[in-house]
């Protein structure tokens, strides 16, 4: 009997005591994100249990620390687990005399320590945070997928420490055949966050002058690109084509440029060997005029032999 009116008096201290525990609202709500070392720039949400006034929710400065209320100095946050992270604040609470054996619970709220970018030849250029493990092919998804213009290779630079300690960037060439078509899981990368993809354009010439479809063309760059082959994607010369045309080229920096002599008439005769073309060359064929001008007086004077055999034209004096 003196049990069941006790009852109705206690549970609202329960409930009191339930909601000390809780963690503390975010403006961001719930968060499921896997557990991760902690770095700058990310926010978490510390609850201390039975300690409202020191349960918050707080983003890691750019030098990796966090302050808390009641803390004198600041708590690094840096490259610790959420759990390593709940250990250093209880230590900070109790070496500062202001808890007893407190309770502490750190959840990660958002990551942004984790940027990984991909830029280039995708069809939808983006940086996103890595919440748990990513793949490149995922990344790759992310950015919309690869774009026409895309080369035959996926670089992606990560840092890495090196021999000294310090950190390098190092860049790896992940060839798309084998990451799509192939679907090799070993250059499947995983990635943690920090990494920058990007998607190089593929190399093109461009031809220009008398040929029947001028244009720019790719340049495969597992198989050599001649003179012969971007005239077959051209669909071949146009009448009155000079028998020399001209590759002009710019060097490394890409200021200075030369103009190569080609003989087409003897590459064509197959008296020359063929000559290759690099990206971004620009096969020129001029016109030959000469030959031009030549086979227009012919012309005239074939139609002026015509119409005075037909009896059209009548010459006479005046």
């Amino acid at each position: 009997m003196t049990l069941a009116f006790a009852l109705p008096f206690a549970l609202p201290s329960i409930s009191q005591e339930l909601r000390r525990a809780e963690p503390p609202a975010t403006p961001l709500g719930d968060s499921n994100l896997p557990a991760q070392k902690i770095g700058p720039n990310d926010l978490i949400a510390i609850a201390v249990y039975q300690s409202p006034e020191l349960s918050v929710t707080v983003r890691v400065s750019s030098d990796g620390v966090i302050r808390m209320p009641m803390v004198g100095k600041p708590i690094r946050a840096e490259s610790l687990m959420p759990s390593e992270l709940e250990a250093s604040i209880a230590e900070a609470l109790t070496v500062g005399g202001i808890l007893v054996s407190p309770i502490v619970t750190v959840t990660v709220v958002e990551y942004r320590s984790r940027p990984i970018s991909v830029a280039g030849a995708v069809k939808e250029p983006v940086t996103f945070q890595a919440s748990g493990e990513v793949t490149l092919l995922q990344a790759i998804t992310r950015a919309g997928g690869l774009s026409q213009d895309a080369g035959r290779e996926i670089l992606v630079s990560r840092s890495q420490p090196g021999p000294d300690g310090a950190a390098k960037r190092l860049v790896q060439r992940i060839p798309v055949k084998l990451l799509i078509d192939a679907a090799d899981p070993s250059v499947n990368l995983k990635l943690t966050g920090g990494e920058e993809i990007r998607v190089p354009e593929v190399g093109r010439v461009f031809v220009v002058g008398n040929v029947k479809k001028p244009g720019r063309y790719p340049v495969d760059d597992g198989n050599e690109t001649s003179v012969l082959k971007v005239l077959a994607l051209a669909e071949g010369l146009s009448p009155y084509s000079s028998s020399r045309a001209y590759i002009v080229r710019r060097d490394g920096s890409g200021t200075a440029k030369s103009e190569i002599p080609v003989e087409l008439k003897a590459i064509m005769q197959r008296k020359s060997p063929d000559v290759a073309l690099t990206a971004d060359d620009i096969l020129y064929i001029p016109d030959n005029s000469g030959r031009r001008a030549t086979l227009m007086a012919l012309e005239k004077i074939t139609g002026f032999a015509s119409a005075t055999a037909s009896g059209v034209l009548i010459w006479g004096r005046p």
